[in-house]
């Protein structure tokens, strides 16, 4: 049976769409499930990072790596899904035609957004052409404030928007950017709140992906 692909989108930059997309693999093989993760944006930052992760191996992948055009994203992606449990691709900061082919090919789309107004105005883009593909979405509140009056208008304006947000929120912390640069994710770091929110969103992520079997 074919795996899992997860396509991440954000039309706005910044709001964690590689961060999301590393930890979330890192999650995954943790759990046992075999990974595969593709670069979509031209800015190569997962690249980079699974590129310094090899090196930090010693040249040992514990997950594929490819990197697609737009409108190979859907070839490239249906190949690594038929040997890997799970397909991760991360996208450029747009909503437009050239990301429906990363949401055509996808079995679940995670839309992060970080706890500001100006990230979630940028979601409605994302979440419509999602929904013009049929594809179920789920948005991920990143960099949140636990909190803070600001991370709850957030998430009652995405509510709002339709749009069903999963019960695990991804905290503004210092560690997500340190592992990132070391070509590794948080839960390779000593232990920290970012454990227990990693591990709480994989179960979040796997609820899903069952509940569309």
């Amino acid at each position: 049976m074919a795996g899992k692909i997860i396509t991440i989108a954000q039309q706005k930059g910044g709001a964690g769409k590689t961060t999301l997309a590393v930890n979330l693999a890192v999650a995954f093989v943790r759990s046992g499930k075999s990974v595969a993760v593709v670069d979509t944006d031209p800015q190569g930052s997962l690249g980079r990072w699974f590129m310094t992760r090899l090196e930090a191996r010693d040249g040992a992948p514990d997950m594929e790596f490819a990197t697609a055009s737009a409108w190979g994203v859907a070839y490239e992606t249906g190949k690594l899904a038929r040997d890997a449990d799970i397909v991760i691709v991360d996208t450029p900061p747009k909503a437009d035609s050239d990301l429906r082919p990363a949401l055509r090919a996808a079995d679940l789309v995670l839309v992060p957004v970080a706890s500001s107004h100006v990230d979630l105005w940028a979601t409605a883009g994302v979440l419509d052409l999602a929904a013009r593909e049929d594809v179920p979405t789920r948005v991920v509140m990143t960099r949140a404030r636990a909190g803070t009056k600001l991370a709850t208008e957030v998430a009652a304006a995405a509510d709002e928007l339709g749009a069903e947000i999963l019960p695990t929120s991804v905290g503004n912390r210092v560690v997500y950017a340190q592992t990132l640069g070391e070509g590794k994710a948080a839960l390779e770091a000593p232990r920290s709140r970012a454990h227990e929110e990693m591990d709480a969103l994989l179960k979040d992520v796997l609820a899903v992906l069952k509940k569309l079997d």
